[in-house]
């Protein structure tokens, strides 16, 4: 089964820009996954069990690494992606 979901990052420090930059290059190091980012969010989408482990990891090391942070998801099953319209 395929996962897509979006995902927003707000820590909850001054210096924000460093932690979010950090959860996304973490990301990006799934190649299993594809990873789009925008401005306001970013997208993942792959396997549902796989998207679901790295979430949790990825999440967890943000606030292991940086503190509190909010993260704001959206989950749709099956894949979204601009790949698939392809």
């Amino acid at each position: 089964m395929k996962l897509s979901v979006e995902i927003s990052m707000y820590p909850l420090k001054d210096e924000y820009i460093p932690a979010i930059k950090e959860f996304i290059q973490r990301l990006n190091t799934h190649p299993q996954l594809q990873v789009i980012t925008n401005t306001m969010s970013t997208q993942v989408f792959g396997d549902y069990d796989l998207v679901m482990d790295t979430l949790k990891a990825e999440m967890r090391k943000s606030h292991e690494q940086f503190g509190r942070a909010i993260f704001v998801c959206k989950f749709i099953d099956g894949d979204l992606s601009p790949a698939a319209d392809a």
